[in-house]
């Protein structure tokens, strides 16, 4: 091999290294002080980092924004609160000293029968943020927990432990949301979520939308109360990403589904910005000041997520792809793909695929994920391999022309990143390929095709997209485009504009999925419908009509 085909080989490696030198340089050099803000001067495990506040202090109800788990293993749950008496202020209504949380673990809701107990601290540094590690469970129970601080008692949760990892489980019911701009409409969706069946719901990204949100709630139109005029701008800073999650976890539709079901989470842009790609803004800011800006909602994502300490922040660095299993009925890889991508090709904007959007150079996952992914696929044991991601992996035509303009914000926009992914399936020899996404605004179920050129190609998996919580306000069964995206797009078997969420009943012969939507999200109370079922044969790639 010569010098120039070793060099093209490793460019994306070259490239990624070269990207992190130079943050490494940011982070010593021009920003440092401001940058190591976020990951020094933070309570270590066992030490005390202020003065313990005498809970009796606090007249206020702490647990205004809920309870949640997150990420179940076969033996851990993992807890989550923060404590915000007065969530509309920066600090929370509470001062800057450690409050004592006494945690319950039961496996009764009435707690007569205490699996384990215990005790944290709420740091102030963690903006009073809460999470509990309860190690040495039973494999596949289900739990009920509750925190506790002075006379305040939480709502109770529901969460549970995965089975063994060698169990060979029967069946598995999850759900999958995404994009829930509060902006747009009442939370709806996760007030019948919150009473559905499932064991586990993934949250695939804008969780939080950075832009501002006026008095009364944007389309929310409130009448009867008067947001604080802080969140009428967009998020910049820390306090700015902290103040628009509990502006979130206020409304009460996501606090129950949160208590009812734990969640795995994974991020997209708006949690931090709009369409940014590694290190790269959507706008045109200085890298080391949009830098601190990703620090800051890194950070606060931290705080308000329930996320386990591995993927605790350093700057603005976060690992959040992460994999789960289900016995061997599942293995859920978790993706994120903003962190480490290339930039998007041809500015952004749709694009019929050429050299910039076809680079081999290109990734979508950044070399190092690209690579844990794939041995992890080598790896797997499971009948189902389900990728929890973000953007649209399966080919989408805009348009009737030929070629059409396809997304280069999604996976078309990087087909050789799409094509090792698959090529690395089939060396793996993963015969039931699911690939769960959101980020559109819409409930789409594709064929995944070996060769998105060429959709007569083998179908080797299955896209089910959730569509959002409110983002896009009301929406329709069949938006403007519809007719054309059905006929341009002979691989895609269902497309529907309205807001809700997805589940997915796995066993062993077969998945199914619902697509479960309301009528509208303008105001509140609408009732749940299921729009579509579709499901897809073990060993046999391809939707079907239930």
């Amino acid at each position: 091999m010569t010098l120039d085909a070793r060099q093209s080989q490793h460019a994306p490696e070259l490239r990624a290294a070269a990207r992190h030198l130079n943050r490494r340089r940011f982070l010593t050099v021009t920003g440092a002080a401001a940058a190591l803000a976020f990951s020094v001067n933070l309570p270590a495990a066992g030490t005390a980092s202020a003065a313990e506040l005498d809970a009796a202090k606090i007249t206020d109800n702490p647990f205004t924004l809920g309870v949640a788990s997150g990420d179940p293993l076969p033996n851990s749950v993992l807890l989550w609160t923060r404590l915000a008496p007065a969530p509309y202020q920066s600090d929370s209504g509470l001062p800057a000293e450690r409050v004592l949380v006494h945690w319950e673990l039961a496996h009764d809701e009435r707690f007569r029968r205490i699996a384990r107990r215990g005790t944290t601290i709420a740091h102030p540094e963690f903006h009073h943020a809460v999470h509990v590690d309860i190690g040495h469970l039973d494999s596949g129970r289900l739990f009920h927990y509750r925190f506790r601080v002075g006379g305040w008692v939480s709502e109770t949760g529901r969460t549970r432990t995965a089975p063994a990892a060698g169990a060979r489980s029967s069946a598995l019911t999850l759900a999958a949301v995404s994009c829930q701009a509060y902006h747009d409409g009442y939370y709806t969706p996760y007030a019948h979520l919150a009473q559905e069946d499932v064991d586990i719901v993934f949250h695939l990204g804008d969780y939080l939308y950075e832009y501002a949100v006026n008095a009364v709630g944007g389309q929310r139109n409130y009448i009867d109360r008067t947001l604080p005029a802080v969140f009428n701008r967009e998020t910049v800073t820390l306090e700015d990403y902290r103040l628009r999650y509990a502006l979130f976890k206020s409304d009460p539709d996501l606090r129950a589904a949160h208590a009812a079901h734990p969640f795995v989470v994974t991020w997209d842009d708006h949690e931090t910005e709009n369409n940014y790609a590694d290190d790269i803004p959507e706008n045109s800011v200085p890298p080391e000041e949009f830098l601190l800006r990703r620090a800051a909602a890194y950070r606060a994502y931290w705080e308000n997520q329930p996320l386990r300490s591995p993927q605790r922040p350093a700057g603005p660095d976060m690992r959040l792809y992460r994999r789960l299993t289900w016995g061997r009925l599942a293995q859920f890889d978790v993706l994120d793909t903003r962190q480490y991508r290339s930039n998007q090709a041809y500015g952004d904007v749709a694009h019929v695929p050429g050299p910039e959007s076809d680079d081999p150079a290109r990734t979508m996952t950044g070399a190092t994920q690209e690579r844990w992914l794939l041995d992890g696929w080598r790896a797997s044991r499971a009948l189902w391999n389900v990728v929890p991601q973000q953007v649209l992996f399966a080919r989408r035509n805009v348009d009737l022309t030929t070629p059409s303009r396809v997304s280069m914000d999604a996976w078309d926009g990087y087909a050789a990143s799409r094509r090792r992914v698959l090529d690395g399936a089939k060396a793996a020899g993963v015969e039931n390929l699911m690939v769960l996404s959101g980020d559109v605004h819409s409930a789409y179920a594709f064929d995944i095709k070996d060769d998105a050129d060429d959709l007569s190609s083998p179908t080797v998996g299955t896209e089910i997209v959730a569509t959002s919580i409110s983002s896009g306000r009301d929406g329709a069964d069949r938006p403007a485009n519809w007719d054309t995206y059905m006929r341009a797009n002979p691989h895609l078997k269902f497309y529907n504009g309205r807001r809700g969420y997805v589940t997915v009943a796995l066993d062993r012969e077969r998945a199914r999925a619902d697509f479960r939507t309301v009528p509208y999200v303008l105001t509140p109370g609408a009732p749940i419908a299921t729009a579509a079922s579709f499901v897809t044969e073990a060993g046999e790639p391809g939707l079907k009509p239930a």
